[in-house]
């Protein structure tokens, strides 16, 4: 019976986090982070929400650790300009 109890709760809680998460998507709120937290939520009971879970966990560090390359001969776009660069009239 308390396993049954938890598992409808979870089910409740992480469904109405997510579904607020989706809502945000086009509302103002922080939904890169609530749709995580309502599919970490259900991934405690469901195995098809760890997945998701995990491919987006997979998906952000990939965007995350993608460095852009800049053109040949660009000046870096993550360095100052030095002092005898810049105008100092």
């Amino acid at each position: 019976m308390y396993r049954h109890a938890k598992r409808v709760v979870i089910t409740v809680l992480g469904t109405s986090v997510l579904l607020v998460g989706v809502a945000m998507i086009v509302l103002p709120g922080p939904a890169f982070i609530v749709i995580p937290a309502g599919l970490a939520i259900l991934a405690t009971e469901f195995v098809w929400a760890k997945r998701l879970l995990d491919r987006l966990k997979r998906e952000a560090n990939a965007i995350w650790y993608t460095t852009p390359v800049d053109p040949p001969g660009a000046e870096p776009r993550h360095q100052q300009p030095s002092a005898t660069d810049r105008n100092t009239d």
